[in-house]
């Protein structure tokens, strides 16, 4: 790709949605009479749906405002670069490489908020070796477990930047949720967006009907996480891929069975939060609820897992060297 970007691919990026954007994030967003502002940031102000201003840093110089750009930056520590690849790539746009002006391929405009743009999951890569390597030697995920959710047909590689695509079906098995993760993260920041159309009412799931509980998670990989502590492939298991619950409301709608629900969300401040508050919502409904947080010290399952591969692969080097002794 060429280091400039068109005037057009810049329009493309400052007419996505920035409460779209936000959301995709995993923040809260909530209007405020003719403003958007954010729960977990509620300093944040969001103007037409495209710029935002951080009052708490009203005096200050640089970074406390802009365009969904800068939110971008701001937020997710991209270079300009990073950030309008994102939205582009958000916004479902693709250039094409050619000397003469391109036409665009697909554009978003804030006044189309009420109407939800097509769902199209990206087209899938030759093999799954990124996906795979990332999975396993990244996130410490077994290559067993990586495996079965490939056979199962919940993960896939696309074939574009070779992002991992998490797949959220309903119950008859039709995705209509799917989200990505990159696999080349750069000095640490990471890539992660929702597949543009989605419906935010289904979640990255595994079903089973003959199973009456629900083990809920806020992400994918926290999800394959805990399959591979526990091998537990009989549960529901469900991943928000947020602190909302519209995903659980939808899954146990379709899934009339089940009767209990472990939540193991994250062990930070906003997981405990949000895990307490949805324990005794469910517990109101009816249903039997746990909470199941990492131990103490993890964040998440994934940071568990990691810990837990990374001890076992110290036993077993140590045991290895005194064989050879």
């Amino acid at each position: 790709m060429g280091e400039r970007f068109t005037d057009e691919e810049l329009a493309v990026a400052k007419s996505v949605d920035l409460c779209d954007v936000a959301s995709s994030l995993g923040y809260t967003v909530k209007r405020v009479g003719r403003y958007y502002t954010i729960k977990e940031m509620d300093s944040i102000r969001i103007y037409n749906r495209s710029h935002w201003f951080r009052w708490s840093r009203q005096f200050e110089k640089g970074n406390n405002g802009g365009s969904q750009i800068d939110f971008l930056r701001v937020f997710c520590g991209m270079t300009v670069k990073e950030a309008v690849f994102w939205l582009l790539d958000f916004a479902g746009y693709r250039r094409i490489k050619s000397p003469g002006k391109q036409p665009l391929i697909h554009q978003v405009y804030a006044t189309q908020e009420e109407k939800r743009k097509p769902f199209r999951l990206p087209e899938p890569s030759g093999d799954n070796s990124y996906l795979i390597s990332y999975l396993n030697e990244e996130r410490g995920i077994s290559r067993s477990v990586i495996e079965w959710f490939l056979q199962e047909g919940l993960i896939y590689e696309s074939r574009h930047y070779h992002n991992v695509v998490f797949k959220g079906n309903d119950k008859d098995g039709i995705t209509r949720f799917a989200s990505m993760r990159g696999v080349f993260d750069r000095q640490g920041k990471p890539f992660k967006c929702d597949v543009e159309g989605n419906d935010k009412n289904y979640g990255f799931n595994v079903a089973n009907e003959s199973s009456t509980e629900l083990v809920v998670f806020e992400a994918a990989i926290d999800l394959m996480s805990y399959v591979d502590i526990f091998n537990d492939y009989g549960t529901n298991k469900l991943a928000l891929g947020m602190l909302a619950d519209a995903p659980l409301e939808t899954f146990l709608r379709e899934h009339s069975q089940i009767s209990s629900i472990r939540f193991c969300l994250d062990g930070d401040l906003p997981g405990r939060k949000a895990a307490e508050q949805l324990m005794e919502k469910y517990y109101q409904l009816g249903y039997e609820v746990e909470d199941c947080p990492p131990p103490a010290g993890y964040k998440d399952y994934n940071e568990w897992l990691a810990a837990a591969s990374s001890e076992q692969m110290t036993v077993g080097a140590k045991s290895a060297a005194k064989i050879v002794k």
